[in-house]
């Protein structure tokens, strides 16, 4: 049996929330609700030390465990336990974090866990580096009905040209993933898919995973009572049966000059991941030179922040990736103990 991490990513707005449900309903399997800590923990790595030193592993512990930026509280994890066992866990990175997550599986008496944040699709290096045995699953939704959704969210605060980008950045990510990683790592799903037939699309998931399909994945409204926050009104959906409601509702959802946009910045990667266009006319050339700027913009901040990281490899304190799993600790050339045979 596996015992490999698993990560959700897509666009914001695909149905991620919805598949993270499916798979903490796997009895096998534990997915949480979203954390704050991973991605800025990387980030801040020097700032730790040498964490082959137990006080610094205890110090990363505590900002995980108490700073109010990291929603660690969303796990309900003992705080004072997991510093312990992160102190005498391994010394890297990967591990501190990693024993958080798993401590989480272990509240449910599960052998592998997973993490869910739509924004991991462009950050998987990174995640790699972490978890050097990590699966991806990227589960795909027509962009039009990405763009509509997250308009509509209260904690989304830019603008339509905004939304475009983020999707055809989560799709450029996807089409990337899919060149460079092994067929055992990165895996696409389709949400109209998804929908249309969950036990289909789960058992075909779970084959990626190593895992038995369990037929629970494909009713999870008991995890979301676990898993999805009372606050994230947001996710209300998940709190129903899989359902196809709101495929295709960009329609009555988006304003004509948006539908115009979507299809024409988007199109071939619309079309290239099975979506119809409408046939809509071509956008007003403002709107085009507006989310072309965007795009730019977005793209030049990424490429910024990515020298920044390949800098800071060349400083780092410590070792990254974690040494907790199986794989891990072989990829590590770590030997593994062989169980003591009694007489």
């Amino acid at each position: 049996m596996s015992d490999r991490p698993v990560f959700v990513i897509g666009c914001p707005r695909s149905g991620t929330t919805m598949l993270q449900l499916m798979l903490h309903s796997h009895p096998r399997m534990a997915v949480p609700p979203e954390t704050r800590f991973l991605v800025p923990a990387y980030y801040r790595r020097r700032t730790w030390g040498d964490l082959r030193v137990p006080q610094r592993r205890k110090a990363l512990a505590q900002w995980i465990a108490t700073d109010r930026s990291t929603k660690f509280r969303e796990l309900k994890i003992d705080k004072d336990e997991f510093i312990r066992q992160a102190v005498e866990g391994p010394g890297s990175l990967g591990s501190v974090i990693g024993t958080a997550f798993r401590m989480y599986a272990d509240r449910f008496d599960k052998a592998r866990w997973g993490d869910k944040r739509p924004s991991y699709v462009k950050q998987t290096d990174l995640l790699l580096r972490l978890f050097p045995d990590a699966q991806f699953i990227h589960l795909i939704r027509d962009g039009r009905d990405c763009v509509a959704s997250l308009k509509e969210m209260p904690w989304y605060t830019l603008d339509s040209f905004h939304a475009v980008s983020t999707w055809a950045e989560a799709i450029d990510a996807g089409d990337r993933l899919r060149r460079t990683l092994p067929d055992d790592t990165y895996y696409e799903l389709r949400y109209e898919d998804l929908t249309d037939d969950p036990m289909t699309e789960m058992k075909k998931l779970c084959h990626f995973l190593e895992e038995d399909f369990a037929p629970s994945m494909i009713s999870p409204r008991e995890a979301a009572s676990q898993a999805v926050p009372q606050h994230k009104v947001w996710h209300s959906n998940t709190h129903r049966e899989v359902t196809r409601s709101r495929v295709g509702s960009w329609a009555n959802r988006l304003d004509e000059w948006e539908i115009a946009l979507c299809e024409h910045v988007l199109g071939e990667r619309l079309l290239a991941n099975g979506y119809e266009l409408t046939g809509a006319p071509r956008p007003a050339k403002e709107h085009v030179t507006a989310c072309q700027k965007t795009m730019q913009k977005r793209k030049a901040s990424r490429s910024r922040k990515a020298m920044r990281d390949r800098f800071n490899r060349l400083r780092e304190p410590s070792p990254v990736g974690a040494l907790l799993t199986t794989t891990q600790q072989s990829l590590a050339g770590i030997p593994q103990q062989r169980p003591e045979v009694t007489v």
